[in-house]
Order: C-alpha cells, then structure tokens, then sequence
C-alpha cells in the first residue's frame, strides 16, 4: 500500500518549524490560499502549490488583551505582503503600541509542549 500523503497542517508546520511561513496558490485559478486545505476555497480546484512568504506584512487590525491574570497582549490581523491575512500577535512592542498600518516581520514562536509553532510578528524596523 503507498503511503500516505502528508496532510496540508503537516506541511505547513513542517514549514514552521524551519522558520519559514508558508502558503498555498492556485495556478489554475490564480488564487491564494491560507489556511492550507486540500482545495482552493474559492473554486474547489485541487492544483494547490506550496509557496514560501518573505515574511512582511501590515497591521489590518489590532486589539490589547488585558487577562484578569498574566501580562497584556495583542490579537492582530497581518495582511501578508503576498496576498493573504491571519490572526497572530505583534510581539517587541507594548500591546497598546501596536498600530493599525504599521509593517511588521514574521518570526516563529517555537513549539511548547504538545502546541506546535506557530507564526507571530514583530515590528519590521526592529526585525533584523
């Protein structure tokens, strides 16, 4: 029996875990694809192709999280320079000094425990 193939989540954290973020394009269809899936949603072509982002993006959105315990953080939504949005944080920065506009860099938050990575930003003029 051929093995089988590795599911898109798989690829996309194996992506992660080399420090690199990862997306899907449909040729036939010329659209982006991000979160991976098996099939382009717009469409439902199945010519998926993995491409490899630069790692810039922009704010779209942007909220501070004050937990009853533990520190403030952010919940932002990056649109990524090629063409597609997630929700991550903005980490380097006070929660509150996150802007909508500002351009930040991809980075990888490492895998803790049994949570895989996981894509976070930071502000592009401090990234190096």
């Amino acid at each position: 029996m051929p093995p089988a193939a590795v599911s898109p989540l798989a690829t996309y954290i194996q992506h992660l875990e080399k420090g690199e973020l990862a997306y899907q394009v449909s040729p036939s269809s010329s659209q982006v694809v991000f979160y991976p899936r098996l099939v382009c949603p717009k469409t439902g072509a199945a010519d998926l192709q993995w491409r490899v982002s630069k790692g810039l993006g922009t704010v779209h959105a942007t909220t501070a999280v004050h937990p009853q315990q533990g520190a403030a953080y952010n919940v932002a939504l990056i649109d990524v320079d090629e063409g597609f949005r997630l929700m991550s944080r903005v980490e380097d920065i006070e929660p509150t000094a996150v802007k909508i506009g500002q351009r930040v860099k991809f980075r990888v938050h490492p895998a803790e425990g049994d949570e895989p990575p996981y894509p976070v930003f930071t502000p592009a003029e401090s990234a190096a």
